[in-house]
């Protein structure tokens, strides 16, 4: 597929308020047919922090069979996914807040198939007791840790205290003793493999280190979550899904015999994080347009806005990236501003006042926590705009 000019998104956004935040739809579908192809026929659960769009998920659910389900980074966000007839979701992230497990509850009363997710018994007597209240039983999944621990390096995320094979039996035995509650799945959420760049541009060594450490954490995750699986069945929890993966992990997580489902959210939107791989290439299907609003030198142009700096530990590689036009990059001695962002251009073309600048954010989801809608760029010059979470008057995080 030829790669979209900066002509074609000039005609494509012309008349539109900047800024805003645009899915070209074209990408987007074949960043997900990259996807399908990549999960060897396991279905692909979407990770809704990295789209925060009703519309968008929806879109791609429907697009394959693929896509089953949606793992939600919030309860009250999955509460608020079932009130619009989203099913089989799938909470990633524990909660102990009564009104988001209260929300809960009153979709599933109402038929709705939600999971909790936990990793503690701490996490359990909150749910047990909105379960009695509301008259529900609750299906709660247990988060394993998937970081490989090697010798002085803790290679992967600090996510759970569920580490091994005692650790997820002491707590599946505490779920099935607290009333109102049910063990339904497991979750492993491999982030050391998935979300690690290994192929970086000028990083060679740095990159060929990474890949090795991947393969090394990928045989002993393999083998300790095989031993947790096995020894949960063994014990009489049954488990209705085993999920794990992530855009950068697919390869290799499908290949898990004990893995039932994968997950993936980022590589639809292909985000500038996920640009150094060496499996596999995104397309830049999401973005941000930035008004030109100064001209101060020769060559350098300032824009309206443009701060949207991704999270994480700080640093150049959580900058948005100027993307079209061609040859535009930012201010090592400014960046990307609150109000404003000057480029310098280095590129064929010229830019007159009122241009949008396009940008890539370094996430993928956190784009639209910036924006109410975006703006779908169809074939043929069709536009379509669609609220995301925070157009649907919500703000989860």
């Amino acid at each position: 597929m030829q790669a979209p000019s900066y002509a074609d998104y000039r005609e494509r956004l012309r008349g539109e308020h900047l800024p805003l935040a645009y899915v070209d739809l074209a990408l987007l579908i074949a960043n997900a047919d990259d996807l399908v192809a990549r999960s060897g026929g396991k279905p692909i659960r979407l990770a809704s922090k990295s789209i925060r769009c009703r519309a968008v998920l929806r879109r791609i659910l429907d697009h394959s069979p693929i896509f089953q389900g949606v793992l939600c980074f919030s309860a009250g966000e999955a509460a608020h996914l079932a009130a619009h007839g989203f099913d089989d979701l799938v909470i990633a992230y524990p909660t102990v807040d009564a009104r988001d497990i209260a929300a809960v509850c009153v979709q599933v009363a109402r038929g709705a198939r939600i999971c909790f997710m936990v990793d503690e018994p701490g996490h359990l007597p909150p749910l047990s007791s909105a379960a009695a209240t509301h008259g529900v039983e609750l299906a709660v999944a247990i988060d394993l840790d998937m970081s490989s621990r090697f010798p002085g390096l803790h290679f992967g995320v600090h996510r759970s205290p569920v580490f091994e094979v005692h650790t997820a039996l002491a707590l599946a035995d505490q779920i099935a003793r607290t009333p109102g509650l049910r063990l339904d799945g497991l979750m492993g959420y491999e982030a050391q493999i998935a979300g690690l760049q290994d192929h970086a541009p000028g990083q060679l060594l740095k990159s060929a280190a990474v890949r090795l450490l991947k393969t090394r954490s990928d045989r002993e995750l393999r083998l300790r979550r095989g031993a947790v699986v096995r020894a949960l069945r063994d014990h009489g929890h049954d488990l209705r899904f085993v999920n794990g993966g992530g855009t950068g992990s697919l390869e290799s997580t499908r290949d898990d015999e004990v893995v039932t489902e994968l997950a993936a959210g980022s590589g639809l939107y292909g985000p500038v994080l996920f640009d150094g791989y060496q499996r596999f290439k995104l397309r830049p299907a999401a973005g941000f347009a930035l008004p030109v609003v100064r001209r101060p030198a020769p060559g350098i142009y300032t824009c309206f806005g443009g701060g949207w700096i991704a999270s994480g530990a700080a640093g150049p590689d959580r900058l948005p990236r100027p993307y079209l036009p061609t040859g535009a990059r930012l201010l090592a001695t400014e960046g990307a501003g609150e109000v404003q962002t000057p480029i310098a251009l280095a590129g064929p073309d010229t830019l007159e006042l009122g241009d949008p600048v396009c940008f890539r954010h370094a996430k993928a989801g956190e784009l639209c926590e910036h924006v109410p809608e975006l703006l779908l760029l169809g074939p043929d010059g069709a536009r379509e705009r669609v609220p995301t979470y925070r157009g649907d008057g919500f703000a989860f995080v």
